[in-house]
């Protein structure tokens, strides 16, 4: 999973496994070791009504209402977005990209616009 963060607005990024574990256990987590403290951030499936964040000192979780979290499993949508206050939310599949990287995409979705 995948994070960027910009000012007031805060992207998630999920691989195909990523999605699949958030469809069957409600949550997927990660974590950045800081020297003294670990950051952990959090994907959860909640029954509020609409997408949310909350974030305490060390721990970010962005909630998702169970509606979305089946849908973005079950279908090719690529992604929800919302807002908390003053902070944007976009949750979306992590697609290959199209250019050279030496990051590991053997997980990330397919992308629509490569050529065959």
């Amino acid at each position: 999973m995948k994070i960027r963060i910009k000012d007031n607005s805060i992207r998630f990024r999920l691989t195909q496994s990523e999605v699949a574990e958030l469809g069957s256990n409600g949550m997927i987590s990660g974590h950045t070791e800081f020297p003294g403290q670990t950051f952990i951030y959090a994907l959860e499936r909640t029954e509020d009504p609409e997408i949310s964040a909350a974030f305490d000192g060390s721990r970010m979780v962005l909630k998702m209402p169970a509606g979305m979290v089946e849908e973005w499993t079950s279908t090719d949508r690529i992604g929800f977005d919302g807002q908390a206050g003053k902070l944007k939310i976009l949750v979306e599949k992590d697609f290959v990209c199209l250019d050279n990287t030496l990051e590991d995409q053997s997980d990330n979705y397919p992308n629509p616009n490569a050529k065959c």
